[in-house]
């Protein structure tokens, strides 16, 4: 499916970051940072050109292609790496960021990716992410029809105890990122810290 998606000359959720993590990038320490399902590159991108060393990881090659492609056109390098992420391993304290931007996980999918968030994020290293929470289905203006791969407050601090959660709320915003999501969202917002 995301092959399929992204294969073609525009970007389409466009080039410009996320909105959250473009606000919020202060919170993520200066080093290392793995992206979760990246896709055309739009946020590693971002990151790279702040001085970041990112690691982007996406089950597509042709989304991780354009990421390339984005990346060069930037100036900047990210590393790409092609798996799914139910496979992929993060490794223990290697993170000094982990990032996941409107990524569509089923609920038993993320709950494992969840638990190498918390693996492999550094003492003191950040989790930031944004999704679409289960009211997004009342706008269809991005994210899918499957409630399972929405997220809340409640499903958030329950799949990652073992942070602290800095920042975490649960908002309608408009969201203009390309042609898939463009307009009004709910969304839920975390920041949260890894210590011990």
């Amino acid at each position: 499916m995301w092959d399929e998606r992204y294969n073609s000359k525009q970007y389409v959720y466009g080039t410009r970051p996320n909105d959250f993590l473009k606000e919020r990038v202060q919170s993520l320490p200066k080093g290392r940072i793995l992206s979760l399902a990246e896709g055309e590159g739009r946020n590693a991108v971002f990151l790279a050109r702040l001085g970041y060393k990112v690691t982007a990881v996406d089950s597509s090659a042709v989304g991780l292609e354009k990421a390339h492609k984005l990346a060069s056109l930037h100036g900047v390098s990210i590393e790409c790496i092609h798996a799914d992420l139910a496979e992929f391993e993060f490794g223990e304290n290697q993170w000094h960021g982990i990032i996941s931007i409107l990524c569509p996980l089923p609920s038993s999918i993320r709950k494992l990716v969840y638990q190498k968030v918390e693996k492999g994020l550094l003492n003191g290293g950040v989790f930031l992410t944004e999704s679409y929470t289960p009211k997004q289905l009342r706008y269809g203006t991005g994210g899918g029809d499957c409630i399972d791969t929405m997220q809340t407050k409640a499903t958030l601090t329950r799949e990652l105890p073992n942070l602290e959660f800095n920042h975490l709320f649960e908002l309608e915003r408009e969201i203009i990122e390309g042609d898939f999501h463009t307009g009004l969202g709910a969304v839920v917002q975390a920041i949260a810290t890894k210590y011990g």
